[in-house]
């Protein structure tokens, strides 16, 4: 070096340490496996589907991993006995608690971009081995105008299927934790199962479905006493059933000059029949239903024109028109090919024993406000519309992460007083 060279500057070694040790802590700190049950802890209605967790291998499963997104379903909306509703589709209930953790974090905002064409995700169920091809993933669709979210299997032939609630929290880019309509059951559990064994699947019970869901308790004695529930069975093997079932709620709002109680038990049977399709329909296919006028099981049993319901699609949801209630369909209860059973916000009255002296509504341009859903069905009749509990608002948009900006600020702050000290000339 020539002797008029200015001296290099060389860092102390004790202050150099320091000074990486501070660069080190503006590092972000790399993401921690998921503890769900200590997280949904905060929440408590979701207790039962976090002890449905911390009962099951997938608990454990989660602590290693990271980036996820947990499809949870509030109290209200399980079955009274989960294991019973998942072996009714031959599913084993820990791979059905995998089939709601998504291998992908999803805030509400990517929620809202997801197109209506779907999006494909996988799941943790699809890591097992056990889903055939790629029904361990799930497909997120958007409804008409962005109303809603649902879950679906991508299977042809789906299995159920559950509305996006809205967001319950979420560690940004760690965990997220989205509210269901209900418990999803991929498709494929018979495949995965039997392999190339066919064997035919059993009946389903449809008043042990109803008791299990929740909710349909006066509807689930009806169909018992009635003796409708027996016929239930011969229509499963043909072309399926779908069935409308009113809720509790729905039943102790019906006025009481309807008198539905009071009927014989052979006109009462015709107004349970009037609520089953004989055919069977999953959600998506009553969405884009082709002919709206539809015979029922009661039309079987008199003459055909008579006893149709008029299912539309209003407003993002699936409305049901007797020409006397306008009700709509307010979540999937079961569905597993052949039958599909769903929640609606009304008893269907017929309009051939409930014409109220023969006055029908007229039919209008446009679609009653009674068809959008109902709010009045109490807690077990989920919202279908995407939004987050009030509570939880704003949070997509503004991360509690405040403590770890503090911190940031610290570091950078201390840097900037020792960076000037670590610079001394050559001895």
């Amino acid at each position: 070096m020539g002797r008029g060279s200015p001296p290099a500057p060389s860092l102390a070694p004790g202050l150099l340490a320091l000074l990486a040790a501070a660069l080190l802590l503006l590092l972000p700190a790399p993401a921690a496996g998921v503890n769900v049950t200590a997280v949904l802890a905060a929440f408590p209605g979701f207790s039962d589907f976090a002890r449905l967790l911390a009962s099951s291998p997938v608990a454990a499963e989660l602590a290693g991993r990271s980036s996820l997104t947990l499809l949870a379903v509030p109290n209200a909306n399980l079955p009274r006995s989960p294991s019973a509703f998942a072996a009714a589709a031959g599913a084993d209930l820990a791979d059905v608690l995998r089939y709601h953790v998504l291998l992908e974090y999803l805030s509400p905002s990517d929620l809202a971009r997801v197109p209506a064409s779907g999006r494909l995700v996988t799941t943790l169920f699809q890591t097992t081995g056990r889903a055939p091809s790629d029904l361990g993933a799930v497909n997120l669709t958007a409804t008409a105008a962005g109303a809603a979210v649902v879950v679906r299997s991508p299977s042809p032939s789906p299995g159920s299927n559950a509305t996006v609630l809205g967001a319950v929290t979420r560690e940004p880019y760690n965990l997220s934790v989205l509210a269901v309509g209900g418990l999803i059951v991929p498709s494929g559990f018979d495949i995965a199962a039997s392999g190339s064994e066919s064997r035919p699947s059993p009946a389903v019970n449809i008043t042990r479905v109803l008791t299990d869901a929740r909710g349909f308790n006066v509807a689930a004695s009806m169909l018992e006493a009635s003796g409708v529930a027996d016929d239930f069975e011969a229509d499963e093997r043909g072309a399926g059933i779908t069935i409308f079932v009113p809720t509790d709620d729905a039943f102790a709002a019906l006025p009481a000059t309807d008198r539905l109680q009071s009927l014989p038990a052979d006109r009462k049977a015709v107004v349970l029949r009037f609520h089953v399709l004989h055919s069977y329909y999953p959600l998506g296919s009553l969405e884009s239903i082709v002919n709206p006028v539809q015979p029922t099981l009661a039309t079987e049993c008199t003459e055909a024109g008579r006893f149709t319901l008029n299912i539309t699609r209003f407003n993002g949801s699936v409305a049901i028109d007797t020409g006397v209630v306008q009700a709509s369909i307010t979540r999937t209860v079961f569905d597993q090919n052949p039958v599909a059973v769903f929640a609606v916000s009304k008893v269907l009255l017929p309009k051939e024993m409930f014409s109220r002296g023969n006055t029908i509504n007229p039919g209008a341009t446009t679609p009653p406000a009674a068809m959008t859903p109902d709010v009045s069905d109490g807690p077990r009749t989920p919202p279908t519309k995407l939004s987050s509990p009030p509570a939880l608002r704003g949070q997509d948009s503004k991360p509690s992460s405040a403590p770890a900006r503090n911190a940031n600020w610290w570091c950078i702050g201390l840097v900037c007083l020792l960076l000037p000290l670590t610079i001394s000339p050559l001895v």
